[in-house]
């Protein structure tokens, strides 16, 4: 059949490749089959669990085409700012890449907060990287982290006095 209304025909045409139970969602098993890196590994569960719950509007677990088709568009903004990003054009992203990226995000965070990320989400190697699907998850994940901060530094002056308590559901509330 054709595309509904307001959906991409070639989002619409990948919708039907990848709905592989023939459901009209999909899940997020179905979406980590369909996306992947540069180095042809496929996305995280973490991350497609995201992305799925960031297009999910029924809360179910799941997208149908029109979530499909705007979680496509999402990838693809996020993919063009990650190949800015890659100045090496490696497919992706080092030690010194990811600080720029922060830098030029808005974000001042130290060298050791960004080996932290690297130690966390690169792959084991010896010079170690970040793929797509993690910086994706990273961004998405600092985004979250610091409008949650933001609503606590009132007065923006980069500090915050808060419960144990206040920060767990900042937490939970945002990344779970």
């Amino acid at each position: 059949g054709n595309a509904p209304p307001g959906v991409d025909p070639e989002a619409f045409s990948w919708f039907q490749a990848v709905d592989a139970d023939r459901s009209g969602y999909i899940s997020v098993k179905e979406l980590k089959q369909a996306l992947v890196n540069s180095n042809w590994s496929t996305f995280n569960d973490e991350t497609c669990l995201l992305m799925i719950n960031m297009f999910d509007k029924t809360r179910s677990g799941r997208i149908d085409v029109y979530g499909f088709s705007a979680l496509l568009h999402f990838i693809q903004q996020w993919k063009n700012l990650f190949q800015q990003y890659d100045r090496d054009q490696s497919g992706s992203i080092s030690f010194s890449e990811l600080q720029q990226a922060f830098s030029q995000m808005g974000y001042n965070l130290s060298p050791q907060f960004s080996q932290l990320l690297l130690a966390r989400y690169a792959q084991r190697s010896s010079n170690p990287s970040i793929q797509l699907d993690r910086f994706i998850q990273i961004c998405m994940q600092l985004q979250s982290t610091t409008d949650a901060f933001r609503e606590k530094d009132t007065g923006l002056v980069g500090n915050v006095r808060l419960s144990y308590e206040d920060f767990l559901t900042m937490v939970v509330t945002r990344m779970m």
